[in-house]
């Protein structure tokens, strides 16, 4: 049986949630994959924590915290590639992320070899 794109998109959802709570100790409070073209876009709520959030009051703060998160991700982005690619079955050329700390938003890009939204059509 082949798979759905919002099956493909789920099952992405749940390995990132469960790659936050075992690599950094704690999950978003949500956790949505969204495959567009050659991209699969994750959106992750709730990804700071109160501290940081009071930290970030200042600029100085801020720019720490969205520091010390995009360190945090880059040292695990190989094993957030690697689910992307099991998942998927296509390869990821390039990552992207950013979070917000005015929301507590995290975006990230998987840019992919191939157009995987073209398979499910």
């Amino acid at each position: 049986m082949s798979r759905t794109k919002g099956t493909v998109e789920a099952e992405i959802s749940k390995v990132i949630t469960q790659w936050e709570k075992d690599y950094l100790g704690r999950g978003s409070v949500s956790v949505k994959a969204d495959i567009l073209r050659d991209m699969v876009i994750v959106t992750l709520r709730g990804v700071l924590t109160p501290a940081e959030y009071a930290v970030c009051g200042t600029r100085e703060g801020m720019l720490s915290v969205k520091r010390v998160r995009a360190d945090l991700v880059e040292s695990g982005v190989e094993d957030l590639k690697r689910m992307v690619v099991d998942i998927a079955g296509e390869e990821v050329k390039s990552f992207f992320t950013d979070i917000s700390t005015q929301t507590g938003e995290r975006v990230m890009v998987f840019r992919l070899v191939k157009d995987l939204e073209k398979t499910f059509k």
